[in-house]
This record gives structure tokens, C-alpha cells and sequence, in this order.
């Protein structure tokens, strides 16, 4: 791909004697919605390490932006699937976290905080959680969280944004509930997206582009564009176009396991 956003070129990455992954290659165009999937253990979590710098390749290299990845960088927002919001902070405070602790924003942040409250408010409304900025998590269900924990992702205003398997903890319909609350920020803000996931349906709904993973050492073995049109909704999944691709991916995926 010319001019990707993300590309990762020949990465290996071992720790210790096991070899996570081996000579991967994959490139992410700027404000594209990309997803990894495999098996598990075969390296999808460590290629979001080494894109967001915190592990270094043994060989090959990141390169995000048309720089090459030598240590974490600002411009990038994660998210997992524990929401770890802190305890003794209500959901704005924790939305608000990044930019205290950011070097480049922690300087300004109480010049700014006015704005910076303006802009938590904004991202916690469009997610339908601005009458509960004041809660503490423990006063939010597991979906609110994970809604305040891709708010904190996004407070800084990241071009990049990583997500490892950040709804698989929920249930089936809360999960499906998030995937439309996720694609109305990424239409809205249109950021550059890596998402890992073991949940096919939740790939094809969500990417532009579904990578699947070889088992470990990890590799890219297919690389397959969606092209269903957008907004997506949950009745598109059972479009036999949407379950076509669906299907089509587990074949793969059923092939890299078999191999």
C-alpha cells in the first residue's frame, strides 16, 4: 500500500527462545479501519506492542506516520479488554487521565483544564454516558466502562488508535451495542484503527480491511477487504454478503490451524 499510515515491514519478534512472530508484513493506510484475527497465541497483541513502541522488534521495522517506531509516541490511544478505570476517580476524571500524565499535555493541563472537560463532555455524550461523568466506576455497568474507556483513548485526540480485544469480556448484546458506538466515532473522527479480535462478526462489521494471522510465529496469511457500505448495522450481519465474508475467514482461519 502507498503511503500506509502503519506499516510494519518483515517484523520479528521473539521473547526469549519463542518466537511470537516472523517476518510480518502489514500496511495500514491513514484513516482506514484495520482488524487482526487468528488463532490464539499467534502473535496479534505483540503486533500492537510493537506498533505503539513498547517492544522492539528483534528485526524488521514499525513505521507509523513515516516514522520509524523506536519507543512509545504521543498521537496514540489503546484500549483493552479490561477498561482498568482507576476507583477513586469518577468517569470524567478518568477520561480526563491521558493528559495529565502525557508529557506534552501535563504542563498546560490545568491552564486548559476548562478545555479539556468541554472536549471529555463531548466524547462522553456522544457515547451516552454525559449524566454519568460524576459516577465512579464501580456505579457503572461493564459496557459503561468499556464506552469511558474508549473516551479516554480518544481524549487526546490520537491519530492512531489500538484496540485489543476491547469488548470480549461483555455480553452478546452489549458487545454488538458498543461495535455501533465505536464506528460512529470512527465516522465521526475518522482516526487510523488496528483492532485485534477473536470475534469474527465483530471484524467484518467494524474494518475496512480483516488481516488474518498465521498460528505463531504469527504472520499475515490473507488479507481481505470488506467493502460493505457504511453506517453498518446489526441487520447487515445477516446479509448473506456479510456472512459470505464471515464465513469465508473462519475457512481461513480453520486452514492456518490445520496447517
Amino acid at each position: 500500500m502507498a503511503h500506509a499510515f502503519v506499516d510494519l515491514e518483515e517484523v520479528s519478534l521473539a521473547y526469549g527462545d519463542t518466537l511470537a512472530v516472523a517476518g510480518c508484513s502489514l500496511a495500514v493506510g491513514r484513516g482506514e479501519f484495520a482488524a487482526l484475527v487468528g488463532t490464539s497465541g499467534c502473535g496479534k497483541s505483540s503486533l500492537l506492542k510493537v506498533i505503539a513502541g513498547l517492544v522492539p522488534p528483534s528485526s524488521g521495522a514499525a513505521v507509523v506516520d513515516g516514522r520509524e517506531v523506536k519507543g512509545p509516541r504521543g498521537g496514540i490511544g489503546m484500549a483493552f479488554q479490561n477498561a482498568t478505570l482507576l476507583p477513586w476517580r469518577s468517569t470524567l476524571d478518568n477520561v480526563l487521565l491521558p493528559l495529565e500524565v502525557a508529557e506534552h499535555e501535563r504542563r498546560t493541563f490545568r491552564a486548559r483544564r476548562a478545555q479539556h472537560v468541554e472536549r471529555a463532555m463531548a466524547l462522553l455524550r456522544t457515547v451516552g454516558l454525559e449524566e454519568f461523568a460524576d459516577h465512579a466506576p464501580y456505579q457503572l455497568s461493564g459496557g459503561m466502562q468499556q464506552r469511558a474507556n474508549l473516551c479516554r483513548a480518544l481524549i487526546h485526540g490520537p491519530d492512531l488508535l489500538l484496540l485489543d480485544e476491547p469488548f470480549a469480556a461483555l455480553d452478546a448484546f452489549t458487545r454488538e451495542e458498543l461495535w455501533g458506538v465505536l464506528q460512529d466515532l470512527w465516522l465521526e473522527q475518522r482516526f487510523t484503527v488496528v483492532l485485534v479480535t477473536h470475534d469474527l462478526r465483530e471484524a467484518v462489521f467494524l474494518a475496512d480491511t480483516v488481516h488474518v494471522v498465521s498460528k505463531r510465529p504469527g504472520r499475515i496469511v490473507e488479507s481481505r477487504r470488506t467493502g460493505l457500505p457504511r453506517p453498518r448495522t446489526l441487520e447487515d450481519t445477516f446479509e448473506p454478503g456479510f456472512v459470505d465474508i464471515v464465513h469465508g475467514l473462519r475457512d481461513s482461519i480453520s486452514a492456518v490451524r490445520a496447517a
